[in-house]
């Protein structure tokens, strides 16, 4: 076990258990590698145990088999597939290195695609200059062959399943405020943060923010009667779910209560809210880990105190960007401790004397900060303590990834391993140039 989770545990806050995907260093280190969210006991990788996975087989080809029945015993023709709803266009061309930043995309909101309708308005960017300017049908065509080059079966399958779970939700379940399914940042936000987010310069965004650590933003961001209409929301919606006994899904593999907001309706409304007020400040301070970029997001509410988690170990998120805002109630305790950013190849590494910093909830408040940026909460102890997260997520920077491995502009390890071959470097062209030296001088 590392000193930082070893210190975590000192302090109330328990080592992450490892996924089933983690490695067992990871699991030693008491870091979780990816909270990921959790479906009715399957992490979202689509890794559940062995026993379970024949089980949903067995039963996945008994339901098929029925389902192609009607009343009468005679098989039923199969829908058509999707190229039938969309033809796929041959695929010669390339996308662009970059995107066009002044491009105003299309809303693909209205298509019944497999993929998140916000990812195809992103990926238009980068549309080759043949099709940027095309209809949108040659468009979706363009980009859905590109993206199911990227997904498995198994990927489109546990989509679906959890769209139909969603839908199923959301087909029954009556909110409290619907208000909060639609972007009304007036009524959402403070006008100091409404004015940083208008005016969309760095300077604007730094006059409202206090920066207490290297990549943490701290600055004050709901209107208190946003939080209690949310904290209502939720507090109806798992009332109707004790009521009617409906198995949900809770946000991560890490925390047992809680809800995911995107699941009873309120998507849309967080889309907005990553769209047009994270993603301007993320291009901003996180450019390097795809701020600019973000298209996808899981947004969550967690609850701590008494009969509830009481903390939450030493991990990283499943996130480039994480926005994480207090919404009360009254509580002590609770306090986010951070230990450095890491890549995935340095996440065990060691915590350095000025990468420690922990940081205090205040209803309304929130913070912003990469997902690699390692954290924990320490224990609440006493009150309860509920929060709004949004992992924010880049599936350009994810791809980039699997081909680009330096990671020295955001992981502190990867810096100091830099570092120390620019010195070796130096070092040896030191000595080289002396030996030159003495060997000009002796002849």
């Amino acid at each position: 076990m590392s000193q930082d989770a070893a210190a975590a545990t000192a302090s109330g806050s328990a080592p992450a258990t490892a996924t089933a995907s983690a490695s067992t260093t990871a699991a030693a280190a008491g870091v979780n590698r990816r909270a990921e969210p959790q479906i009715l006991g399957i992490t979202a990788s689509g890794t559940p145990p062995v026993t379970e996975l024949r089980n949903v087989n067995a039963n996945s080809a008994s339901r098929i088999d029925r389902g192609n029945r009607n009343g009468n015993g005679a098989l039923m023709p199969p829908p058509p597939p999707p190229s039938q709803l969309y033809p796929v266009y041959n695929n010669t061309q390339r996308l662009r290195l970059n995107p066009v930043a002044d491009h105003q995309p299309d809303n693909y909101e209205d298509l019944p695609l497999e993929f998140s309708p916000l990812l195809f308005s992103s990926l238009e960017r980068y549309l080759p200059p043949s099709l940027l300017n095309s209809s949108r049908e040659a468009k979706v065509n363009y980009m859905r062959e590109i993206l199911q080059r990227y997904s498995t079966d198994s990927d489109r399958t546990r989509v679906q399943k959890h769209r139909e779970y969603r839908q199923k939700i959301i087909s029954n379940y009556q909110p409290l405020h619907r208000d909060l399914y639609t972007m009304h940042a007036t009524n959402f936000f403070v006008p100091s943060f409404l004015n940083a987010v208008s005016e969309n310069t760095e300077q604007s965004f730094r006059n409202i923010m206090r920066e207490p650590s290297p990549g943490i933003f701290a600055f004050e961001m709901l209107q208190p009667r946003f939080c209690e209409m949310l904290l209502a929301e939720v507090e109806n919606f798992e009332k109707w779910v004790h009521e009617t006994k409906f198995r949900i899904m809770r946000p991560n593999t890490m925390n047992r209560y809680g809800a995911v907001l995107d699941d009873f309706g309120l998507e849309t409304m967080l889309d907005k809210l990553m769209e047009e007020f994270v993603r301007p400040m993320s291009r901003v301070f996180f450019p390097e880990v795809g701020g600019s970029s973000l298209d996808t997001h899981h947004g969550f509410v967690v609850e701590y105190g008494m009969e509830r988690d009481v903390d939450l170990g030493f991990h990283v998120d499943d996130s480039e960007v994480t926005l994480n805002v207090c919404l009360g109630k009254q509580f002590s305790g609770g306090e986010l401790f951070f230990r450095g950013v890491r890549c995935e190849k340095h996440v065990n590494t060691e915590t350095q004397p000025h990468e420690s910093f922990d940081y205090s909830h205040v209803p309304g408040c929130a913070i912003l900060h990469r997902g690699r940026h390692r954290h924990g909460a320490r224990a609440t102890t006493s009150g309860n303590r509920i929060n709004l997260l949004l992992w924010c997520r880049s599936s350009t920077f994810r791809e980039l990834r699997k081909y680009h491995k330096d990671c020295s502009s955001w992981c502190a390890e990867c810096q100091k391993e830099k570092r120390e071959r620019q010195r070796l470097s130096v070092q040896a062209t030191r000595l080289e140039l002396l030996r030159r030296e003495a060997r000009e001088t002796a002849a």
